[in-house]
């Protein structure tokens, strides 16, 4: 059955049943017209009439009755074959679809033993009539072969919507853990954003303090000029705090609130932000510079934000560079500087003490966006980290 049909049979149960009602309760009327018309003697044809009728009376109540259907239609066809008609698939229809409602809604086990049972109740009608013993293959071989066939018709049909439910609740849960596996995604990066967050203006912070709280005395000017910017720098922390917890709110809240994530057009304000403290940050750009997408731009922003501020909290240098190289398929980031390397940390199963997971985070994120990266000390000394991004044949708007 095509795909229309199955929702037309569907959407209109009654109408389907009455269809089915009437086509059994004609074939059904047309077996005994048939037995009357062909049997030698004709057998009795209101009787006959009368017990199809029965027969297919019953069966609205198949439903919920399924054995008590079959053994009234079971009686019915009997009487039908006693008064001398022939018990063909027609004349059977009523009790075929009885046995089928059975196989349908009850256990395996009490199916075939019904199935069983009528086909045998059938086959000894058969053998005490005179004329149908020597037509044995319409009086013997037919009830007893369309009674089991009507009975494995109606397990297999079971059996296939057991199979369909199963597999429903089978791709709910699927969707289920992928919608969980979704959050915890979503968590893990909004986490990553947080700490990039926080490390970076933490660490600026730190330095700006530090740098005012050396020049208070030697330079009060300079001083009170550091803890100006600090105060922007605080600031900015607490907007990109609120634009990133944001992201936890409900569907409810207004999203013009949000702050836009940032990207590599933001990396003016995170030099000056540097420069405050008493880091100098020089950035140079080649080839030429495309827009790049939301996902890629933040993934190159936090990677360029989470090397300075490493090269803040760690580096014993006042100088880092920053270089951004386009090429028509990839765009490299390189983070230098000419500070000594820190000793290498001991093996362990996580980031050394004091090292944070800044590294563990800028990996990541440049393989999540399907890029490269690499972190460790120049041979002529200092510290570089270098990612490569994919510009085509990636999903950047996914990327963390």
């Amino acid at each position: 059955m095509s795909t229309p049909w199955q929702r037309r049979v569907t959407s209109r149960p009654l109408v389907t049943e009455a269809l089915v009602l009437v086509l059994l309760s004609a074939l059904a009327l047309f077996g005994v017209l048939l037995s009357f018309w062909v049997m030698p003697g004709p057998p009795p044809l209101w009787p006959g009439i009368a017990l199809a009728v029965l027969a297919c009376a019953v069966l609205p109540r198949r439903h919920g009755h399924p054995l008590a259907v079959l053994a009234v239609t079971t009686l019915c066809m009997t009487g039908v074959a006693a008064l001398g008609h022939l018990v063909t698939a027609m004349t059977m229809s009523p009790l075929m679809a009885a046995q089928y409602s059975v196989s349908l809604r009850t256990e395996r086990r009490a199916a075939w033993y019904s199935a069983l049972v009528v086909t045998a109740v059938l086959v000894v009608s058969g053998l005490f009539h005179s004329e149908l013993r020597h037509q044995w293959l319409l009086g013997l071989v037919n009830p007893a072969a369309w009674v089991p066939l009507s009975a494995a018709l109606g397990g297999y049909v079971r059996v296939r919507r057991a199979y369909a439910a199963a597999r429903t609740e089978h791709l709910a849960r699927e969707r289920e853990e992928e919608a969980r596996h979704r959050v915890v995604q979503e968590r893990m990066r909004i986490a990553r954003e947080l700490h990039d967050v926080v490390a970076h203006h933490l660490a600026l912070a730190n330095a700006q303090a530090g740098t005012a709280t050396h020049l208070a005395r030697t330079d009060p000017d300079r001083a009170y000029e550091i803890l100006g910017q600090l105060s922007g720098t605080t600031s900015a922390a607490l907007r990109e705090l609120k634009a990133t917890v944001g992201l936890l709110r409900q569907d409810t809240d207004l999203d013009d609130e949000l702050a836009p994530a940032p990207g590599l057009a933001r990396l003016p304000d995170l030099v000056a932000a540097c420069a405050a403290a008493r880091l100098e940050v020089t950035v140079t750009e080649e080839g030429r510079p495309r827009p790049l997408a939301p996902g890629l731009d933040l993934t190159a922003y936090r990677i360029v934000q989470e090397a300075l501020t490493n090269v803040t909290k760690h580096a014993a240098t006042s100088t880092a560079r920053v270089r951004l190289a386009y090429t028509p398929r990839f765009l490299t980031l390189t983070v230098t500087d000419d500070a000594p390397a820190p000793p290498a940390p001991r093996p362990g199963p996580g980031p050394a003490p004091g090292h944070g997971f800044g590294l563990l985070g800028m990996r990541e994120r440049a393989l999540a966006a399907g890029g490269t990266f690499h972190a460790g000390p120049r041979p002529e000394g200092g510290f570089e980290v270098a990612c490569t991004l994919p510009l085509h044949g990636h999903d950047e708007s996914t990327a963390p």
